[in-house]
């Protein structure tokens, strides 16, 4: 029997974007209630070829590739919520800001807490302590800002589309049928969740750079710049080892801390929440030939590349 594939999502400016194999389909409420979705192939080379079975070299370049599709996604979901009649789906506005938004999380979470430290080694004579009080320092910022951006009303709706495109996976994999009803009975969280991968690349930064000791302060940013990507590659096999093995008792202890950490990033959606996440993975799975066997509804029926889906009703 063949392997369960693993579907992944994001939560989108009103909606939800599902991965799957071969397809990538999102789906987003429209200011008017309509549901609108859109589907594109993704890069078999990337998802498919011999770089998706070389551990630590697939987790960059997929994650590189995620990165370029979810800021599309946003963009699409934006025009959108903006109520743009003709939808424009890519542009040089995507990859400017996906450039800012990454060197910002760059300065503020990787080099800012080392130079923050480094006015304190006067007092912190350790290389090892004043390196762990590095990356608590950058912990508690990572912490910090996930719990302070739940503030902000547009991303607690973000965040509750993000609950919606948990319990629409964790209903598809536990074999349940894709209805709100059945959908909304599952949790929130999920252990592929892209939060408890930001938070282990923190953990793993903190664990590395203590190792490195203390050399000059050019060589000290520049390791922290530098390593990004071999921190991002081990955790991201250290996602997929825990997601694979997430019911052993130990995996279960080592994951706790991502799980509770969604508490921050999740919230409980409503109903219209849920009908979008269904819809996309529905899509998803109809667009990669999958929907065969599932109880049927009206966002499981094939839709156009760019369709407009009437709401469920309730």
């Amino acid at each position: 029997m063949a392997k369960p594939f693993n579907y992944g999502g994001q939560a989108i400016l009103e909606g939800v974007m599902m991965r799957g194999s071969r397809k990538m389909c999102l789906a987003v409420r429209s200011p008017k209630g309509a549901i609108i979705t859109h589907c594109e192939d993704l890069n078999p080379r990337i998802y498919g070829g011999a770089i998706a079975r070389i551990p630590f070299l697939r987790g960059l370049v997929m994650l590189w590739d995620a990165l370029g599709l979810g800021m599309r996604a946003l963009m699409f979901s934006a025009d959108v919520a903006l109520g743009e009649e003709e939808v424009k789906f890519s542009g040089p506005m995507a990859w400017g800001t996906l450039a800012i938004s990454l060197t910002a999380a760059v300065a503020i979470f990787f080099v800012g807490p080392l130079l923050l430290i480094s006015l304190l080694e006067h007092w912190i004579t350790s290389e090892i302590l004043s390196n762990l009080v590095e990356g608590i320092v950058r912990l508690g910022f990572f912490l910090l800002y996930v719990w302070g951006v739940g503030f902000v009303p547009d991303i607690q709706r973000v965040f509750a589309y993000h609950g919606a495109e948990h319990k629409t996976i964790n209903a598809y994999e536990a074999g349940d049928a894709l209805t709100v009803e059945a959908v909304a009975r599952r949790p929130t969280a999920h252990t592929r969740c892209g939060t408890a991968f930001l938070l282990q690349v923190v953990v793993i930064s903190i664990l590395l750079f203590t190792l490195l000791g203390r050399p000059s302060m050019e060589l000290r940013i520049a390791s922290r710049i530098l390593l990004i990507p071999v921190i991002a590659g081990v955790a991201y096999e250290l996602l997929r080892f825990t997601a694979a093995y997430r019911d052993h008792p130990l995996v279960r202890a080592i994951s706790a801390p991502g799980l509770w950490l969604q508490g921050l990033t999740t919230r409980q959606p409503d109903e219209g929440m849920l009908e979008v996440a269904i819809t996309a993975l529905r899509k998803l799975l109809a667009e990669e030939g999958l929907v065969s066997g599932l109880e049927a509804s009206p966002a499981a029926q094939p839709t156009p590349p760019l369709s407009v889906v009437a709401p469920m009703e309730r």
